[in-house]
């Protein structure tokens, strides 16, 4: 019963969140906001791209590429998973695990660990491909696993999270929370800052936990339900969870955007945002996107306003993921959109297959990669196009 309130909840929330006015006549609809034309101001370039596997179904699921600085993995929902050359797009091995993914893959520590819609956490080798181990982990996962001091934390829609043994896949401890009548689909991916793996729950509340021996180091309700109705009381936190330094940035649905310190959980500022997106950062600032798909930009230091950006609504919007000057997010439509940091204005849009881009861009280097529902994957750099210097920055001593 839980598992059809869970499914249903996600319709209806992301139906209301979409402005779709189903319980009101056609008129009051309304639509996604329409691409408008505009100066391109940077020059974006493809560099690669290449072919996953089968298509991703609308249903969330948490998989986006990930990399060890050396490779790019990504996997398909149908069950392959491949290394490439981040440079060239060569493939350097392609795994087929034969089973229906719904998360990762993370990667770390010489290996990569996927999660299979089944209740499965899968491991391979970084540097061939090879099966490693499969453990059951009880439970769905739309997380991507986090992998850390030899150890892999999984996160399942139960509100369980899970460590196990990255050479064996053997359990190690678990933590479970309380979940809600009513909850979204989705679970936030765990960060780990200092020896804690932090990971968010349906509830609302933010738990750190020792990741060698899954002592509870701190518990925060950061977004406590409000309102009558179970929607109304919706406060998932399912979003990413952003960390720089010993900061955390989180936020929740139908809550708050806070700023935590890592080794206690005290909250140093909070803001009214929801987002079931979560939040994203670079050194200065933090990148939001609120439910209907409102771009927002805010200061590192005390959450005060930079700007926002409204030309995404209803959009679908992924989480706006910071890359060089700009952010960039993908949206229902196959677009990939860039703005710049500083004042929120469109500089480059690409457009990246007919299928919709629901897994948020991942950037390592200089390159970005984005990941379509499609099961493609492709890499793109911002060109430098600048003219070259003639003249030294420094005079050279005579």
């Amino acid at each position: 019963m839980r598992q059809y309130l869970r499914i249903a909840g996600l319709a209806l929330a992301t139906m209301l969140v979409a402005g779709c006015g189903i319980f009101g006549d056609d008129e009051e609809e309304l639509e996604p906001a329409e691409l408008i034309d505009f100066d391109e101001t940077i020059d974006v370039k493809r560099v690669w791209s290449a072919k996953l596997g089968g298509e991703s179904d609308f249903l969330r699921v948490a998989l986006r590429p990930s990399g060890d600085g050396a490779r790019i993995f990504a996997a398909s929902q149908d069950g392959k998973v491949s290394a490439f050359d981040p440079e060239t797009g060569r493939q350097i091995w392609r795994t087929d695990l034969d089973i229906e993914l719904s998360a990762g893959p993370g990667a770390g520590e010489g290996h990569v660990v996927v999660a299979a819609k089944d209740g499965l956490a899968i491991a391979l080798d970084a540097t061939d491909g090879s099966e490693k181990w499969r453990a059951d982990i009880a439970g769905e996962s739309v997380s991507r696993p986090l992998i850390a001091d030899d150890t892999v934390m999984v996160q399942t829609i139960d509100n369980r999270l899970q460590a196990l043994s990255l050479f064996d896949g053997r359990s190690r401890w678990s933590i479970q929370r309380d979940a809600p009548a009513l909850t979204m689909r989705g679970s936030a991916s765990p960060v780990a800052v200092s020896g804690n793996v932090i990971a968010g729950f349906d509830s609302g509340r933010l738990v750190a936990a020792e990741i060698e021996s899954g002592t509870v180091a701190w518990d925060v309700l950061l977004s406590p339900p409000q309102g009558r109705s179970d929607l109304d009381r919706l406060s998932d936190i399912d979003g990413a969870l952003a960390v720089v330094g010993q900061d955390v940035y989180a936020t929740g649905y139908h809550g708050r955007l806070a700023a935590l310190a890592a080794e206690s959980g005290q909250v140093l500022w909070s803001r009214d945002i929801s987002s079931f997106r979560g939040v994203a950062a670079d050194w200065n600032s933090l990148y939001t996107i609120r439910d209907e798909g409102e771009l927002i930009a805010l200061t590192r230091r005390n959450g005060s306003e930079i700007w926002r950006n409204d030309s995404m609504l209803r959009r679908e919007p992924t989480l706006p993921i910071p890359f060089g000057t700009t952010v960039v997010v993908g949206d229902f439509d196959g677009y990939i959109h860039f703005f710049n940091t500083v004042d929120g204005v469109a500089v480059a849009r690409e457009k990246f297959g007919g299928k919709a881009i629901t897994s948020d861009p991942f950037v390592m280097g200089n390159q970005l990669f984005v990941q379509s529902d499609s099961g493609q994957i492709a890499a793109y750099v911002i060109v430098d196009d600048r003219p070259k210097r003639t003249q030294p920055d420094v005079m050279e001593d005579e």
